[in-house]
């Protein structure tokens, strides 16, 4: 059991691992945060069990690829120092992948959660609160900021020296 729950530790931070060090990570984790608040915080939006479900699984896909992508990219960087044809492919295919992902997502995003008349009560909501606009612009801010600069700086180990 306690190997098992080694196995998961690591998976956990890898996963912090890589939301502390790729950008990326992070604007996939804030572009869900934000539409996972969405939909849950207000009941504006109709969706099925299994609607939730593609949601959840194209979601899982930009994640895992980005995860995926930032190992190929570390595993060649540690290979090779030199910038090499194999190097370069091997990571313009791992971020093509996750791009191929994203681009799912948000397609599937955009198929669940077409629906006017939600929109419509979210804009009302907001329009008749301008507390909830404040709050939501300083969010957007602080996303922003957590976005470009992350948790802390990067360490000499991060910079390559």
């Amino acid at each position: 059991m306690i190997s098992l729950a080694k196995s998961f530790f690591y998976a956990a931070s890898g996963i912090v691992s890589a939301l502390v060090r790729e950008r990326n990570m992070r604007i996939h984790t804030v572009c869900m945060a934000y539409m996972y608040f969405f939909l849950f915080a207000f009941d504006f939006f109709e969706i099925t069990r299994t609607q939730l479900a593609v949601i959840f699984l194209a979601n899982a896909l930009v994640i895992g690829g980005e995860l995926i992508n930032t190992a190929i990219e570390n595993t060649v960087d540690l290979v090779s120092k030199e910038h090499t044809a194999y190097g370069k492919a091997a990571k313009d295919c791992a971020a093509g992948a996750v791009l191929v992902f994203a681009v799912f997502s948000v397609l599937c995003g955009i198929a669940v959660m077409w629906q006017p008349k939600a929109f419509s009560a979210l804009f009302e909501y907001f329009g008749s609160r301008p507390a909830a606009v404040v709050l939501f612009a300083a969010s957007a801010v602080i996303f922003t900021l957590f976005i470009f600069f992350g948790f802390k700086r990067p360490s000499k180990r991060d910079k390559g020296e």
